[in-house]
């Protein structure tokens, strides 16, 4: 069950509060799916948005969620703030609470950062992502689409491929896909690995043609070349000979089998574009659920809570 705050995929409490969570976003999909998707669940509350880093998806589809569900939203650009001048992250995320918040999303270059946020106020606070830590909000949409396509998360086989010692996505996602009762395997050159995967529920291969045959899902990471500070790899061309989904390797997976990332995709790197656009591919049916995640999760902090949810389809949450 959701609390106050979601810094990561421990919060939202297992198995049980992650599938409260799905069954709750199949409402809001419903909602985005109306002439007008919007419902008054959070009149009268603010949300503002904290991003230290550079977004497209999350961002957007915070504030799509924030507004569907009639929520007041307050932007903040770094660019054009007072970090500018030297003011530190607590005197930033004070002042904006001195404003009149009820919640906040955080993201940010430092491990960490939500969570020292969330002992400086009393918004609630959502990680938006945070340096190479966690993402949960993007686990939980990944966990809705697989469930969309695939039925379900359970016994399902999931291959994640790439630059996992970087990426906060593949964290979040190794927490929330194991919960549900899916099996992963961690694929990716050694120096792409992080330093321990000691308490990870993983298996580890390092070759993607024997992988890829055997699963469900293929999950793509991008090279974060913005996080790395040495030399991990020879060249791309010789990670994407090795590790990049090309058509060839496509034609390796089930026929049923989904092709996923979290954006923003390097086409001709860790994927193809021939393969991107495949009617395997359901990448843009991520960045769609992503909305209707995140309405879920602003519902559960900050509307009837989860002690008392109610859902779109009722009167209260239906007028326009």
């Amino acid at each position: 069950m959701i609390g106050r705050h979601l810094l990561g995929v421990a919060d939202l409490g297992g198995r049980e509060g992650i599938e409260e969570i799905l069954r709750l976003t199949d409402s809001f999909v419903e909602v985005s799916e109306r002439a007008i998707p919007r419902v008054p669940a959070l009149r009268g509350k603010t949300i503002a948005w904290l991003f230290y880093e550079d977004s497209t998806r999350t961002r957007l589809s915070f504030e799509t969620a924030a507004k569907r569900l009639t929520a007041d939203t307050m932007n903040f650009s770094v660019s054009s703030s007072s970090v500018k001048k030297g003011e530190s992250l607590r005197d930033t995320a004070k002042t904006i609470e001195a404003m009149g918040i009820d919640a906040i999303v955080v993201r940010h270059a430092s491990a960490g950062a939500p969570h020292r946020i969330a002992g400086w106020i009393d918004a609630s606070v959502i990680n938006g992502g945070d340096g190479w830590h966690e993402h949960p909000t993007q686990a939980l949409l990944d966990c809705y689409t697989i469930r969309q396509h695939l039925g379900d998360v359970a016994g399902k086989r999931i291959a994640i491929v790439g630059d996992i010692k970087h990426s906060r996505v593949a964290r979040s996602d190794v927490w929330a896909f194991t919960a549900l009762g899916a099996e992963v395997t961690l694929v990716a050159p050694p120096t792409l690995l992080p330093p321990s995967l000691e308490g990870w529920p993983v298996k580890v291969s390092h070759d993607l043609d024997a992988v890829l045959p055997t699963v469900d899902v293929v999950y793509l990471l991008r090279m974060q070349r913005e996080r790395m500070t040495e030399a991990l790899l020879p060249s791309l061309r010789e990670y994407t000979h090795t590790y990049g989904l090309t058509p060839r390797r496509a034609a390796l997976l089930r026929s049923d089998a989904l092709v996923m990332h979290p954006g923003p995709m390097n086409r001709g790197v860790e994927i193809s574009a021939a393969v991107a656009d495949l009617p395997r591919s359901v990448i843009l049916d991520q960045v769609r659920n992503g909305v209707a995640v995140r309405m879920a999760v602003l519902y559960l902090l900050l509307g009837a809570g989860a002690d008392r949810i109610i859902l779109p389809e009722a009167e209260e949450l239906s007028r326009a």
